[in-house]
């Protein structure tokens, strides 16, 4: 099993990052808040790693953070709760603020995560509880970036949203809403921007 990775950043996308160790590409599976802080391409990361096993596959999830690999691991021991859903849970909602929510039992906050209904954000909220209790939350640094032109941010900030699970509709409006009148910003802040507005 894969328990870590450290190599240099290949390449990245808002849902995955290829590490490349020695010569060896690791596609690895992030939430937005790993995505957001691995550097650019040719960048060191390390990476702590939950290696899943199915029938038909092996895949990774990266974490630059234990505690966001805490969280995820106690998110897919829930019945129904995969790693799918688990990493877009984490890229819905900053780690502290899961754990807040958890805690409050503020079932609305984590049903505006995209894929988390009424029924999965209780039994989050039930079976969490406990678990997260002992866990101690630290904020990430933040990354650095490159501006993108208008037209590339928008494809870009469209495809990353659809693979998060918002609808087209409902992300183009968002986008729009939040590059109106703004000054070039990067693709991580403009991300950051579009998630704000879509949880209003």
């Amino acid at each position: 099993m894969i328990a870590f990775l450290r190599g240099r950043v290949l390449d990245k996308q808002p849902n995955r990052v290829i590490v490349d160790v020695q010569g060896v590409g690791y596609d690895v599976h992030v939430p937005l808040s790993t995505y957001y802080d691995v550097g650019e391409p040719g960048a060191e990361v390390s990476l702590h790693v939950h290696t899943h096993v199915r029938e038909d596959a092996l895949q990774l999830y990266g974490f630059l953070t234990s505690l966001e690999q805490q969280v995820f691991e106690r998110l897919i021991a829930i019945s129904g709760i995969g790693p799918k859903l688990a990493i877009a849970v984490l890229s819905g909602i900053e780690t502290r603020e899961l754990v807040a929510a958890v805690q409050r039992g503020d079932v609305a906050r984590l049903t505006g995560v995209p894929g988390v209904g009424k029924k999965t954000a209780e039994r989050i909220v039930l079976e969490l509880k406990d678990r997260l209790a002992a866990l101690t939350v630290s904020v990430g640094a933040e990354p650095l970036a490159t501006a993108l032109p208008g037209d590339r941010l928008r494809d870009d900030l469209l495809s990353a949203l659809q693979n998060l699970g918002y609808h087209r509709p409902t992300a183009e409006k968002a986008i729009e809403a939040t590059l109106s009148g703004s000054t070039e910003p990067t693709f991580e802040q403009a991300l950051r921007a579009v998630l704000r507005e879509l949880m209003r």
